[in-house]
């Protein structure tokens, strides 16, 4: 990797969240990776939350670390408190000090198969999300 790679700007994994889902024409439902050195991290220590963007459409989003990556699920859904299941969730990777996480992001390394990038314009480029499979957009399942 180039020094200049390095040192660029990176975009909030959250921009990166906000415009995938726009550049897609806000799908019923996605799954992807993203590589921690890519993005700044500003959803760090959430797993379960709401994401609504500016056109009013609510995502569930269930995201996790598994390293070198963050898994998003993101499902098109009416807004909803998910504090109690973030909470539960942080519990349950606190519980199992993340191993189960590390081992998925192992993992992932080997199995994913398609690689889409996002732009993000000319600040930032286009950053790149990995999928385990190219997703059929707009596919309700």
């Amino acid at each position: 990797m180039s020094l200049k790679k390095i040192l660029a700007p990176k975009p909030k994994v959250s921009e990166v969240l906000t415009a995938y889902l726009e550049q897609c024409n806000e799908p019923p439902w996605t799954s992807y990776f993203i590589k921690y050195r890519d993005v700044k991290n500003d959803h760090f220590g959430r797993s379960h939350f709401n994401w609504t963007l500016n056109s009013g459409t609510n995502y569930h989003i269930l995201r996790t670390g598994c390293y070198p990556y963050m898994k998003y699920h993101c499902t098109q859904r009416p807004w909803q408190d998910l504090s109690l299941d973030d909470g539960f969730f942080k519990f349950i990777k606190l519980l199992n000090l993340g191993i189960p996480m590390l081992g998925y992001g192992l993992a992932a390394r080997f199995l994913i198969r398609h690689t889409e990038l996002v732009d993000m314009g000319p600040k930032y480029g286009q950053v790149p999300i990995y999928f385990l499979y190219a997703e059929d957009k707009g596919s309700r399942y």
